[in-house]
């Protein structure tokens, strides 16, 4: 099956060269190298990445970006936002502000409060309650500054699991960012989601899937962040994910959204020049008819 997506709806993000908000996650690398590799590859927009990457004032930023000929897609935002005594609004509006000109994407993730994404806490119904009501606020709040809010169902968040997705989806009016590797990590089937939901989803993260690995995640003989190391995120077309299926669903049912290539990924070192994530990503690319 062909995939057709216009080049000027394919989008990056740092984390697939390694770079994470996650205490440790591993070798980070400068954002001046990370998005001329962008670049080079014939990639025009990209997400910001976690804070400290880019800078924080808004014009900088997107003089940096335009200097490599990139536009901005938004943010990934990490909240907790289950919690019935705390207002996680501020910390929404703050990272709001930094996105500059209107029309950016917040994608949250429903994040446990601890660091990492290796253990998550069962909630109760005060928490659904929160959450519910906090996911609503959120997509008014990035509304009113002219951005966009979706929700990223994720591995070790609160939302990760297909029957929390089915409860978001049930209890809630907030976008979903399509992640087909979380989901499938998290034991949905993407395509069946993008099938079924399509009319919810606002932004997609493209990535696939060593479904064996995924299996070792689910099952509790390997935690997330050993099976990225172990190399779980597969450049596309090289993993059990039917990205091109996918695509299909969402294009024939009207998605005219971002496909952010995303294939998480942990460096132990600077890669030597024109090695390391960019050919990953160079591979994704040509899956996807791209090759620059």
């Amino acid at each position: 099956m062909s995939i057709e997506i216009a080049a000027g709806r394919v989008a990056a993000a740092p984390i697939s060269w390694g770079v994470c908000e996650v205490p440790g996650w591993g070798h980070q690398m400068e954002a001046g190298r990370v998005l001329a590799e962008m670049r080079d590859l014939g990639i025009s927009a990209t997400e910001f990445g976690p804070d400290g990457f880019l800078p924080s004032d808004p014009r900088d930023r997107s003089a940096l970006l335009g200097s490599y000929g990139l536009a901005p897609v938004g943010g990934f935002v990490p909240l907790v936002l289950h919690d019935p005594g705390l207002d996680p609004m501020p910390e929404l509006a703050r990272a709001l502000d930094s996105f500059g000109d209107p029309g950016a994407t917040a994608v949250l993730a429903a994040v446990t409060g601890l660091d990492g994404y290796d253990e998550r806490p069962v909630l109760d119904d005060e928490n659904w309650k929160a959450l519910f009501r906090n996911l609503d606020r959120a997509a008014v709040l990035a509304a009113e500054r002219g951005h966009r809010a979706t929700l990223h169902p994720h591995v070790g968040t609160v939302v990760e699991r297909r029957e929390e997705v089915d409860r978001v989806l049930a209890g809630s009016h907030i976008p979903l960012c399509l992640d087909t590797g979380h989901l499938l990590i998290g034991g949905t089937d993407p395509l069946a989601l993008a099938r079924s939901a399509a009319a919810r989803i606002s932004h997609v993260h493209l990535k696939d899937v060593d479904a064996e690995l995924a299996g070792s995640v689910q099952a509790g003989r390997a935690t997330y962040t050993e099976a990225v190391r172990d190399g779980i995120y597969r450049p596309l077309g090289q993993g059990d994910i039917d990205i091109a299926g996918i695509v299909a669903a969402l294009e024939g049912a009207g998605y005219a959204g971002w496909y952010v290539l995303e294939q998480d990924t942990i460096l132990e070192a600077e890669p030597a020049p024109d090695a390391g994530p960019r050919r990953d990503v160079r591979t994704s690319l040509a899956f996807l008819g791209r090759t620059p």
